[in-house]
């Protein structure tokens, strides 16, 4: 039996998206049994020409429930949050959004997004990528929406914040007897 557009995602990025949440509680708590400012975890990077943690949660919502906003509208333009997170319980609800979202979508509304035209676009940087829906949602969002949620685990991790892979991988579904 194929597997459908919603089980190839949906499912997956609710299980890292709430994974990536507990993260952040796990980082909450570690700031204040250390004396971490949260600033400090906010604006860490791996890299000095990497985007910061509060990039890449922002990114694990949008590579997730904001691509299935962009499957919808026809067209995906990455936006910035209204007002940049200043806190770790931000980013949260940011995720929490994202998750809400995600556990509204059906596995109808996914199927119908197959063959449908969309567009990558971020005009500022003169980008315009053009894809049918699922192609997008496979093949640019669902690698991103890992990109980025691993970046944010790596970026906490080198920070100090006590974390293993279960961590990142969250409630797996595992066969019921």
């Amino acid at each position: 039996m194929p597997i459908s557009l919603y089980d190839a995602l949906v499912p997956s990025w609710l299980q890292i998206a709430q994974a990536v949440r507990g993260l952040l509680d796990k980082a909450e708590g570690w700031c204040t049994e250390k004396g971490v400012a949260e600033s400090e975890i906010l604006n860490a990077r791996l890299a000095d020409d990497m985007f910061p943690l509060t990039f890449q949660i922002a990114s694990v919502a949008n590579h997730s429930f904001g691509a299935i906003k962009g499957a919808r509208a026809g067209v995906f333009s990455p936006v910035p949050p209204a007002t940049p997170p200043a806190s770790i319980a931000d980013l949260k609800a940011i995720l929490d959004e994202a998750i809400a979202g995600l556990k509204q979508v059906t596995a109808e509304e996914m199927e119908g997004f197959i063959g449908r035209d969309m567009r990558f676009s971020v005009p500022a940087h003169g980008i315009e990528m053009p894809f049918t829906a699922e192609n997008y949602l496979l093949s640019f969002a669902q690698p991103n929406f890992y990109f980025h949620a691993t970046t944010a685990y790596d970026i906490l991790r080198a920070r100090g914040v006590e974390l293993g892979k279960r961590d990142f991988l969250g409630a797996v579904r595992i066969k019921a007897d």
